[in-house]
């Protein structure tokens, strides 16, 4: 049997962008900036993606800007915040725990000058509201927040960044990276008071290659990229039409989110249930976190052999985020975890193709990994 728990990473295309890809590669191959048929063809399926990222978002098609994906959307709004409201401060407000594509753009802005306040987490993953709302000062340019952990799903208090803004007097922009979120809660800019907002088209069963920024109608960012008319000079280049056709397909094909919700969040609760009746197990991520995203430790058993070993018998998960390349967890690190659960985390995260059926085979081999990796101690 096999069974796949690495939803974080990436999830199994679904049928409808898989054939969306194809059409797109067979059919309407042109250059979307072409103007003769060929061309019009593809663009008219760029911008059919374009409004149904829009639609899933609640915006209008003209503030969805196509990217490679959720690291290059994560780049484009900080630097491109950054460079283009300079003028008012160099004040950055972030989470001590965001995704590397945040961190490490964030470690540069510093070389250049710019002042970082990363908000420290408690033992959940969260921030306190009132150290967000501190720190949010009339110099302050851009407050940065993942929506949903990569690692252990905490959700964050995002829709209280526009007003920590607003009472701050600050010129501000505010940006969500929903790459976890979208597909899995209502990720609305309009709502959350976002400025920007990071979508990703594999985290939600599309191909990799394409990613999308949401830009306020009015909100101005310096691009990253120079070379031509595409994506309104903000992200220019010959657009990936079939990544993006798929990425729209994927989109389109959603679940209702209240009733997928339910479902996953009765299924991790049964795998916690069965995980309880094999003891041995503790649990990092909060209990309130997205349901999606379950991050737990192994008492007295490194990663690394327990990843082998239910590799070994066909079952995908990962220590944390698949971007840190197996490096000890920032997240945890920040959480306050002991040395022990440091040490051991595996992160199991669902879709909607995740079966009852797969997680009582996870339970069933981590049990016995326990027995046979101690055995071999």
């Amino acid at each position: 049997m096999q069974a796949y728990f690495d939803n974080s990473a990436t999830t199994k295309p679904c049928p409808e962008a898989i054939k969306a890809v194809e059409n797109a590669l067979t059919e309407c191959w042109g250059n979307p900036s072409s103007l003769h048929y060929s061309g019009l063809e593809a663009d008219t399926l760029l911008e059919k993606a374009r409004q149904s990222i829009a639609s899933k978002l609640s915006c209008e098609s003209g503030e969805i800007f196509f990217t490679s994906g959720g690291t290059e959307s994560n780049n484009l709004a900080l630097f491109g915040t950054a460079y283009s409201l300079k003028r008012y401060g160099k004040r950055i407000v972030a989470t001590s725990v965001e995704h590397p594509s945040i961190d490490e753009a964030l470690n540069r802005l510093s070389e250049e000058g710019f002042e970082i306040i990363r908000l420290s987490v408690d033992k959940t993953g969260k921030i306190n509201p009132a150290d967000l709302i501190a720190a949010v000062t009339p110099d302050t340019i851009l407050v940065t927040m993942m929506y949903v952990n990569n690692e252990v799903g905490s959700i964050m208090p995002v829709e209280l960044a526009k007003r920590a803004v607003t009472a701050s007097g600050a010129h501000a922009y505010v940006h969500v990276d929903a790459v976890q979120a979208f597909g899995k809660l209502n990720v609305n800019p309009l709502r959350m008071g976002a400025d920007l907002v990071t979508v990703s088209s594999h985290k939600i069963h599309g191909p990799k290659g394409a990613g999308a920024l949401y830009i306020k109608k009015g909100t101005r960012l310096k691009p990253r990229t120079l070379g031509g008319e595409q994506e309104m000079k903000v992200r220019p280049g010959t657009q990936p039409v079939p990544a993006i056709a798929g990425f729209g397909a994927a989109a389109d094909a959603l679940p209702d989110i209240k009733e997928e919700l339910s479902v996953i969040t009765e299924l991790r609760d049964y795998m916690l249930s069965e995980f309880e009746k094999i003891g041995g197990i503790e649990l990092n991520s909060p209990r309130d976190a997205l349901p999606y995203v379950t991050n737990i430790s192994v008492t007295g058993i490194k990663s690394e052999p327990m990843l082998n070993f239910l590799s070994s018998k066909g079952i995908c998960v990962s220590a944390g985020s698949a971007c840190s390349k197996g490096k000890k967890s920032r997240v945890l690190t920040e959480m306050g975890l002991d040395r022990d659960r440091m040490e051991s985390p595996l992160r199991i995260s669902f879709s909607r193709y995740t079966t009852k059926e797969e997680i009582d085979y996870l339970v069933e081999m981590i049990n016995l990994g326990k027995q046979q990796i101690r055995a071999i101690k």
